[in-house]
């Protein structure tokens, strides 16, 4: 299961959510449903045919079954998950960041930064986090730092002092 987005809390007195979308573009998360919807105490349930739309605020969504504010807050925090199976295979040089995280990063002289643990957007640019014997945060930009990604060899490697 891959990690689409977050309910953010209500939109309106209707039961519109404001939905967090970690896709790109953000509106085509609604194009990988049924969605697993999964709340803060790990229960699950099946979604489908949420619809949404993009405002100046973000993007609100209109899940089935919800309407009315109270309903809507009641899922804030909730996670929307949809199998692997329903994402397009990347485009070549692109990768999903599922696909990165727990593969060893290495810089060129070889020093091993441990796995990559996750990623995250600055808005500027990405951010690769690798842990081992501690947390480095590299720019994830090809091909200043990561100078390769090889999925066969589950390595990642980086332009990165060791010491920084």
């Amino acid at each position: 299961m891959i990690l689409l987005g977050r309910v953010l809390g209500a939109f309106g007195v209707r039961g519109e959510l404001k939905l967090e979308s970690f896709t790109e573009p953000k509106s085509a998360i609604f194009h990988y449903q049924p969605w697993t919807l999964r709340d803060a105490q790990g229960r699950e349930r099946t979604l489908a045919q949420a619809r949404g739309r993009e405002t100046a605020k973000g993007l609100v969504a209109t899940f089935p079954g919800i309407d009315d504010r109270d309903s809507a807050e009641a899922l804030r925090g909730t996670e929307v998950y949809a199998p692997r199976s329903a994402l397009p295979p990347p485009p070549p040089g692109e990768y999903y960041w599922v696909d990165l995280e727990g593969l060893r990063v290495v810089n060129l002289e070889g020093v091993d930064f441990g796995t990559v643990s996750h990623l995250f957007s600055t808005g500027s640019n990405d951010v690769l986090v690798a842990r081992g014997d501690r947390e480095r945060m590299i720019p994830f930009l090809e091909p200043d730092y990561v100078r390769s990604v090889d999925f066969e060899a589950g390595l990642v490697t980086v332009d990165w002092d060791a010491d920084f």
